[in-house]
């Protein structure tokens, strides 16, 4: 790819969302209005590397958009009355009359309605599959094919998966709009901030595949969150979960080896790690935390913080950690804090006392068959000296466990330490 077309292909990217959500702000009809979006868009790729970007690239795009909306009306003799509506609301003079680059700035298109659009394909009225699917979709300008790849699924369930998200916004009449209501809008926040952690959790560590890292989606989530960050700049959380990304993201470099095999964190290279991103979200958090209320990313983002700024494994400062554990388990209780809680608890009181809150979760139904339970325990029943629990559970968590790096990794601590493999 040469550096014009990715450099389109990056602002395209960019201005998706702020088309569609211009356009289903206007328009409703989701469905119709990410349709006429995606084509202007097609069009914009073909045309821009040849003959250079326009020089106001989202009037560009709307003023096409919209002519292909408009003409997907007109085909349509039974939709005759919509057809009279969009005309009625479309400031004509504006969108048609003028060539596509003549809007100015500071006109009706320097509207940016991501934000709209991101809380709209996290509605509560949908799944949560279809959150992040419509939301990568819509929003992320990602195809259905990258992301049924992302996520290890047929294109054609990805589609359908799309198809129904798109069907349950057109038949439950839900309106492009922001929450009403204090209560509500934080409520669908935080949904927008779950679904944009869950795509990042994804790529920085693929639940199925070949692959242990899928950094496209990781890199979408950032850029979804930045987005968000900017939108919302006083919300802590929105800041913390960026914060959180940058410095969980920073290792990535580091946790697999030239051959893809899974790097643990005691054994990463740090060089390696990238610093302007540690940096970054060190600054972020550093100017969040101080602010008053403090919410469970900022937490997981302190921590995070912690291990990044530490040169070594050893000189981590595990009292800091295991400190931010207890806060973060008042603030938002969650067995897998507990079970991340449990090697900070190991490293400060010695690994029976890690084991103790692992062998406690065990009866939460939660992570019953989650392979990172047995992992865990695994590895504290290695720090205290008993090698054949350790290398029954490393067995059983590789069992369990759909990503064939960290099916290999737990089956090679298992062989290392049983002698049947490399140590």
């Amino acid at each position: 790819m040469t550096d014009d077309r990715r450099r389109v292909e990056d602002l395209l990217r960019e201005l998706a969302p702020q088309v569609l959500g211009t356009l289903t702000r206007r328009y409703g009809r989701f469905d119709t209005c990410e349709d006429a979006t995606q084509e202007a868009l097609i069009k914009a790729a073909r045309l821009w590397p040849e003959d250079g970007v326009p020089v106001h690239p989202l009037s560009w795009l709307l003023t096409v958009a919209t002519r292909v909306l408009i003409d997907e009306y007109r085909s349509d003799t039974s939709r005759r009355r919509r057809e009279d509506a969009v005309f009625a609301a479309t400031p004509q003079s504006e969108l048609l009359a003028r060539p596509a680059d003549s809007v100015a700035r500071g006109g009706p298109t320097d509207r940016d309605d991501s934000l709209e659009l991101l809380f709209l394909c996290c509605h509560p009225a949908l799944s949560v599959p279809s959150q992040i699917a419509l939301t990568l979709r819509a929003v992320g300008g990602l195809t259905t094919a990258q992301i049924a790849a992302a996520f290890l699924v047929p294109e054609g369930t990805m589609a359908q998966r799309i198809s129904r998200a798109k069907a349950t916004i057109k038949s439950g009449g839900i309106r492009f709009e922001m929450p009403a209501g204090e209560a509500e809008a934080a409520e669908r926040l935080r949904a927008v901030q779950h679904v944009l952690y869950l795509v990042f959790n994804e790529g920085y560590t693929a639940s199925s595949g070949e692959d242990l890292t899928a950094p496209s989606l990781s890199d979408e989530a950032i850029r979804l969150t930045r987005l968000l960050r900017r939108a919302l700049p006083e919300d802590g959380e929105t800041a913390g979960l960026l914060a959180l990304m940058l410095l969980t993201d920073a290792r990535r470099p580091a946790r697999t080896s030239p051959g893809g095999a899974l790097v643990p964190l005691a054994e990463q290279d740090r060089g390696l790690w990238t610093q302007d991103s540690i940096t970054e979200g060190v600054a972020l958090i550093s100017e969040v935390l101080p602010r008053g209320v403090v919410g469970p990313y900022q937490l997981n983002a302190a921590i995070a913080a912690v291990h990044d700024e530490s040169p070594t494994i050893q000189d981590t400062d595990w009292p800091q950690i295991l400190g931010l554990y207890d806060l973060l388990e008042q603030v938002a209780p969650n067995p897998m804090t507990t079970l991340n809680k449990a090697v900070a608890v190991a490293m400060v009181r010695g690994p029976e006392a890690g084991l103790d809150l692992v062998v406690a979760l065990e009866q939460d139904g939660r992570l019953a068959r989650n392979h990172r339970l047995l992992a865990t325990r695994a590895h504290l029943k290695e720090m205290s000296g008993d090698p054949s629990g350790a290398v029954t559970d490393y067995r059983e968590a590789a069992r369990r466990t759909a990503s064939l790096p960290e099916r290999r990794y737990l089956s090679g601590r298992a062989a290392a330490m049983d002698g049947t493999g490399p140590a």
